[in-house]
């Protein structure tokens, strides 16, 4: 059985919602992993799937789901679907990249860690927080549909009736 889909079998129930006691015991393992990497500055990841998971004191399941947390904000990854034990996995971690994409899931319990005091002042944290923050702001520069003008589908009915109901 594949590794990543031995993790969602154990962290979701049939109707896909998180196992409360997997995530719970998961993402106090997780901070814990981002503690030790912001206190060392590492900035590098390698080995196989079993040796980081025993360095790190994780199950092999239980790594990959750390490698699907951060597969976006780091570079060179394998498909996770595809991944076993003995897979190798080599990345890089960019710090800037990291925090912008904690700050974009709102994961504040490790955005908000002390140790990363240790790889940026405050100063450069608000910069980084504001800086991902503004990325999503969305300027709409054409005008808005009225809600009971004719709808911009052609179909003749009030824009309320057609395509802006909800």
């Amino acid at each position: 059985m594949l590794l990543l889909d031995a993790w969602k079998r154990v962290a979701f129930d049939t109707q896909e919602k998180p196992v409360k006691h997997v995530w719970d015991e998961y993402l106090a393992k997780e901070k814990a992993i981002y503690k030790g990497i912001l206190k060392e500055k590492r900035t590098r990841i390698e080995g196989t799937i079993e040796e980081l998971a025993e360095g790190f004191r994780l199950t092999n399941v239980q790594m990959t789901a750390f490698l699907d947390g951060i597969h976006e904000c780091v570079d060179g990854l394998p498909d996770l679907n595809e991944v076993e034990e003995t897979t190798k996995i080599a990345f890089n971690i960019e710090f800037d990249r990291l925090y912008k994409q904690m700050v974009e899931y709102k994961a504040d319990a490790l955005y908000s860690l002390s140790e990363w005091d240790n790889i940026f002042t405050q100063e450069q944290q608000k910069e980084l927080y504001a800086e991902q923050k503004r990325s999503h702001t969305v300027i709409r520069n054409e005008a808005k549909i009225g809600r009971n003008e004719p709808c911009a589908c052609g179909s003749g009915k009030k824009h309320k009736k057609c395509c802006g109901a909800a």
